[in-house]
């Protein structure tokens, strides 16, 4: 994993628990076989593809609010 790359996706992601979380259900989707969906380098390990996937947009995610939660 490049720091730099962490560095810039945890500009994108303030949380460091929610990119842990990220990176990681992203990696384990990569590594079952789906596509990445940037071009990566051949040096790039799958939590760097996971990350440049992070730091150019193609990765979403939403935090729920804690006002969202079941209320009954």
């Amino acid at each position: 994993m490049t720091s730099q790359l962490l560095e810039e996706a945890a500009k994108k992601v303030q949380s460091p628990q929610v990119l842990i979380n990220l990176v990681s259900r992203r990696v384990r989707q990569l590594s079952q076989g789906h596509r990445p969906l940037i071009l990566p380098h051949p040096r790039m390990g799958l939590s760097d593809i996971a990350l440049q996937e992070i730091i150019d947009g193609k990765l979403s995610f939403d935090v729920p609010s804690p006002d969202s939660e079941d209320s009954k």
